[in-house]
């Protein structure tokens, strides 16, 4: 009975659909414009989101660096360590929950604003924690404060970004996210944990400033009714002498319909006008840690050594760096490729270094070609990092900021990053337990799922690239109502 009820509000509100499909058509290939001196604007805008974004790295990647002296100055046990970094993950699920109605409520500014106070206190209560319950706590609350900001920061950069510039701002996101945890696992590995955690409050505080200085997301003021305030915003995104007129027809011809549609809630995503976009975002995402990232990236050291090499931390280190340059070549090519031919090219590449590191641990365990073993697990490990960097990191958050139409964009950002972060813990809970059972195996298995990857992105996944949002839902919809 819940399902036909479902079906019958998506079947009442069909026609008012229609003419949005019918104006996105008309206006398809038209370029809303922008004059140089905008571009500013929106560049100042995307550097302090993704401010949120190197906060979210440096949570990530804190507690690599920092463990052995963690558990020496505060005497704890591997059971209570593992629950110190596990525990980001479970603040970061309850982030996902609430962060799509948080950011529809307060808006993309204030949403960021709250997620810094809430990583600021956490970073403070790990400063001063004396045993174990004061690191929990504080990472908890870095948790909530990244769960929040893996939603809100690329919604907010798709929002206030020209669609020519939209994919590779979006995957500045990505780029930050993999800076901030190098910038953890390098900087860790020569000052203490305590004086880490003081340089984690500086992107916050970054962050916090920065948003005194740049406009709400002008969808965001639309929807809300803030008329004015929306047109200021737009034009100090797209400059004081471009013609923002189509933009703004485009927008509020789009949330007029939408208007007349029923408020997003989590059940409502499973209409068949919404199920597409539902099966591509948490597709997409479980893909992206089924692939084993989390574990490859949280116990890389660990992963080294048990390959052979006397210390992980020159690996570790060749972890850190490579990852940077190889994001920026993928957010240059965002635009350039498009999203799908980047994110296959990425999963074929996960798939190499998955494969690679896999056969050096099946060697080892048959006592084969034992010099190898160690060249072929550091080759395989960069490699899985690479493929991962250049594609499979970002892409999937950029889709999800595209796909999904304004009036459930909140239950549906909110049930994406859910998924994304129960499979962050699921995968960095199980690694060890997994390589204990078998160190190929584990690995293997991972590369199986980096083939599901490719066939998903073929058969599911579209094209996003030089589409404006509008212009994706009209295509997502006419796709699902051809093939319903």
């Amino acid at each position: 009975m819940a399902i036909e009820g479902c079906k019958d509000v998506g079947n009442e509100h069909e026609d008012l659909e229609a003419p949005l499909v019918a104006k996105h058509r008309e206006i398809k290939g038209v370029d809303y414009e922008h004059d140089d001196g905008s571009i500013a604007m929106v560049l100042l805008c995307t550097f302090v989101a993704v401010s949120g974004s190197f906060i979210f790295g440096t949570c990530v990647g804190y507690s690599a660096p920092a463990q052995s002296a963690i558990r020496k100055d505060l005497n704890l046990s591997i059971a209570e360590f593992s629950t110190f970094g596990s525990i980001l993950t479970i603040g970061a699920m309850v982030g996902a929950v609430t962060s799509g109605r948080v950011a529809d409520f307060l808006g993309r500014k204030r949403a960021m604003r709250m997620s810094a106070c809430f990583c600021i206190t956490g970073w403070i209560a790990v400063y001063f924690a004396k045993d174990a319950f004061f690191l929990d706590i504080g990472r908890l609350f870095s948790g909530y404060g990244i769960g929040v900001l893996s939603y809100v920061v690329p919604i907010f950069i798709a929002e206030i970004a020209p669609k020519d510039l939209r994919g590779g701002l979006t995957t500045l996101n990505q780029l930050m996210i993999v800076t901030g945890s190098s910038m953890s696992l390098l900087v860790g590995s020569i000052i203490s944990w305590r004086n880490l955690a003081l340089i984690g409050l500086l992107p916050c505080i970054v962050l916090l400033c920065g948003l005194f200085f740049v406009p709400e997301s002008p969808r965001w003021l639309a929807k809300v009714g803030r008329q004015k305030d929306f047109n200021v915003a737009l034009r100090k995104l797209r400059g004081k002498d471009a013609d923002i007129s189509r933009e703004i027809a485009a927008i509020e011809e789009y949330n007029t319909v939408l208007e007349g549609l029923p408020k997003g809630r989590l059940l409502d995503l499973f209409q068949a006008k919404y199920i597409k976009a539902v099966i591509i975002g948490v597709g997409l995402m479980v893909f992206q840690q089924c692939v084993g990232i989390n574990g490859v990236g949280f116990y890389v050291s660990q992963t080294f050594v048990d390959a052979g090499l006397s210390s992980g931390k020159l690996g570790t280190i060749a972890y850190a760096i490579i990852q940077v340059p190889i994001t920026v070549v993928g957010a240059v090519l965002m635009d350039k490729s498009g999203r799908k031919p980047l994110i296959t090219i990425s999963a074929m590449g996960t798939f190499l270094g998955c494969f690679v590191i896999a056969t050096a641990f099946l060697l080892k365990s048959y006592g084969l070609f034992l010099e190898w073993v160690p060249i072929l697990a550091v080759g395989g490990v960069l490699t899985y990092v690479s493929a991962f960097s250049i594609g499979f990191g970002g892409v999937p958050w950029v889709i999800m900021s595209e796909i999904f139409p304004i009036n459930v964009k909140g239950a549906a950002g909110s049930l994406v990053v859910l998924v994304n972060w129960s499979g962050a813990w699921l995968i960095s809970y199980t690694y060890n337990f997994m390589m204990n059972w078998s160190t190929f195996g584990t690995y293997y298995i991972y590369a199986a799922f980096c083939v599901l990857t490719v066939l998903f992105v073929a058969k599911l996944v579209p094209e996003t690239k030089g589409k404006t949002l509008e212009e994706i839902q009209a295509s997502i919809n006419s796709n699902t109502q051809t093939l319903s």
